[in-house]
């Protein structure tokens, strides 16, 4: 069932979504060689909470930490820890904020240093497939709608959507109906309404789409070992259009997009 939300109870949602933002730049100030992904966790908390509002992935099915951090290969879900960051990786983050009772979410790949090609391909692709997406969120089209044009967008530059993973709704719970394909035809699936609010989460990898599930059962890497990127609004569905609930800066949108 999907539930749709009230413009007040939109407007809560964009209040996290505004902590949440604060908390992805304050991450990006802090991407640099030889921090690894514990202290990233750790600042994000502090700020979260700082805000009066809490991570939403803390303790979510047992996960342990505040954030998911997830570098190079890995795709999304890795527990925060000693990893290192080093010149030359990208590290993907997904951060979750609930204030007042409602949860925002997105996620941002960021290069750490001077990153290949490959790499900086990848996270233009990428991103700019979330953006390609933002304008079909509106009230009228299909779900399909936005599924194709990530697809589109991303197949079009020779990459991987990731099939076996998707986006979800959003609300009061940070999992809510309906899940959300990065692929499909358009014209297809639930009629969007105003009101419905969804997490749009491309994830892309630079080789094939298969994925596999690392040992602690919560990461998920690229099968082949490629490099993978994951960018993600919570995005709403209003009278006047799309409107994104965690839009980052401006200066942090890559020229691509």
């Amino acid at each position: 069932m999907i539930v749709k939300k009230t413009p007040e109870q939109i407007e809560k949602m964009a209040a996290a979504g505004e902590i949440l933002v604060r908390t992805l730049n304050l991450i990006e100030g802090k991407i640099r060689a030889g921090v690894t992904t514990k202290e990233l966790d750790e600042a994000a908390e502090k700020f979260i909470r700082s805000q009066g509002a809490t991570p939403a992935f803390k303790g979510y099915r047992g996960f342990p930490g505040s954030i998911c951090a997830s570098p190079n290969d890995m795709v999304v879900h890795g527990i925060p820890g000693p990893y290192k960051l080093d010149r030359g990786d990208i590290i993907s983050v997904d951060v979750g904020v609930v204030y007042d009772g409602w949860v925002a979410d997105a996620a941002r790949t960021f290069p750490v240093g001077s990153i290949s090609a490959v790499a900086s391909k990848l996270l233009d692709v990428t991103e700019g497939s979330l953006f390609a997406a933002v304008p079909h969120v509106r009230a009228g089209n299909r779900l399909g709608d936005v599924s194709n044009a990530i697809q589109r967008h991303v197949e079009g530059e020779g990459l991987s959507i990731v099939r076996s993973l998707v986006g979800h709704g959003i609300g009061r719970d940070m999992h809510e109906d309906p899940q959300i394909p990065n692929y499909g035809p358009a014209g297809k699936g639930p009629l969007l309404e105003e009101g419905m609010v969804l997490a749009i989460e491309p994830m892309v990898t630079a080789g094939r789409h298969q994925v596999r599930m690392a040992d602690d059962h919560w990461a998920i890497y690229s099968q082949d070992g490629s490099l993978a990127a994951h960018f993600e609004f919570t995005i709403a569905v209003t009278a006047d259009g799309p409107r994104v609930l965690t839009p980052w800066h401006e200066s942090g949108k890559r020229a691509a997009a």
